[in-house]
């Protein structure tokens, strides 16, 4: 009867273990940061056939769908930079960066978007921008390194809600529908609040870019007129790090045709806006969905 009880406890603690072995782990934080940093280093070694990827992967370049392994910058980016932004949220298993690498020595801005579903790829999104031509604008010296406002840990009670934060910045968007300041639409910016858009600061209190950049929330914003309210999307909360990742497309039926699209990362703390710093890219018109919902 004794032997029966050990066995019987020895079974019941092998089988718990095997439930356990079988369930689903979740790819935490870091979990996250390593698959963007294994995508980066398959691009520079052209080499992706070691990545995990799920069986139903979605890929899209420059907003069009397409195979893995079909990738132009599997083929071309031959180095990383040191400029590197990483978006993590765990909830969801997404997360992404705004990324510095080179192309036979010349630089690009990368966005990377992944989305990690039981620790393989079932998402990735990837914009590149080249040149001024493609982005309007491409300050490398603004990139040198990740910022101290994007990379401060805002202590718990400092931290808003996933709900509350993505409230908070979805205000910027509003702004630009209508077309007048962001304080019209109360968006809660601090007085020290900037906005770097490809390295460039564009609104802020070092701003000289124009006449009332220097303050972001009464900025004019008069010029996004003619090209509407943007389409957005929430790509993702940050809620450790107090950030929310939009991406946000403008674009009117003109001479090119093209289309401005920004993926903008909004430092959300103490129910205030503390900085904005996107990567931006001119595409076709016609992709301005970029290809996902």
């Amino acid at each position: 009867m004794k032997r029966y009880g050990i066995s019987l406890a020895l079974l019941l603690l092998a089988s718990g273990g095997a439930r356990a072995a079988a369930a689903p782990v979740a790819c935490d934080r870091e979990c996250l940061r390593s698959h963007v940093t294994q995508i980066l280093w398959a691009f520079v070694k052209h080499d992706v056939s070691q990545l995990p990827v799920a069986s139903t992967l979605r890929v899209t370049e420059d907003a069009i769908e397409k195979p893995l392994k079909d990738v132009a910058l599997v083929r071309s980016v031959t180095a990383l930079r040191g400029f590197r932004q990483d978006f993590i949220d765990d909830r969801a298993g997404v997360a992404g960066a705004h990324v510095l690498v080179e192309e036979s020595g010349a630089p690009i801005l990368l966005v990377v978007r992944i989305k990690v579903v039981n620790n393989q790829l079932s998402e990735l999104e990837l914009v590149p921008t080249r040149s001024r031509s493609e982005g309007l604008i491409f300050n490398l010296d603004g990139l040198k390194a990740a910022s101290a406002m994007m990379n401060y840990a805002p202590r718990a009670e400092q931290l808003a809600t996933r709900e509350k934060a993505l409230q908070i910045a979805l205000k910027y968007p509003e702004g630009f529908a209508r077309a007048e300041t962001f304080a019209a639409v109360n968006a809660p910016f601090t007085r020290e609040a900037y906005r770097y858009e490809n390295g460039q600061i564009m609104a802020g209190p070092d701003c000289r870019f124009a006449p009332g950049c220097e303050n972001i929330a009464t900025q004019p914003l008069t010029i996004f007129k003619r090209l509407g309210a943007p389409l957005t999307r929430v790509v993702l909360v940050d809620e450790r790090m107090g950030i929310v990742w939009l991406r946000l497309a403008w674009g009117v039926r003109q001479e090119g045709g093209e289309q401005l699209t920004a993926f903008e990362a909004f430092k959300v703390f103490d129910g205030q806006m503390h900085a904005v710093e996107a990567f931006i890219r001119i595409l076709p018109i016609e992709l301005r969905s970029g290809g996902w919902e």
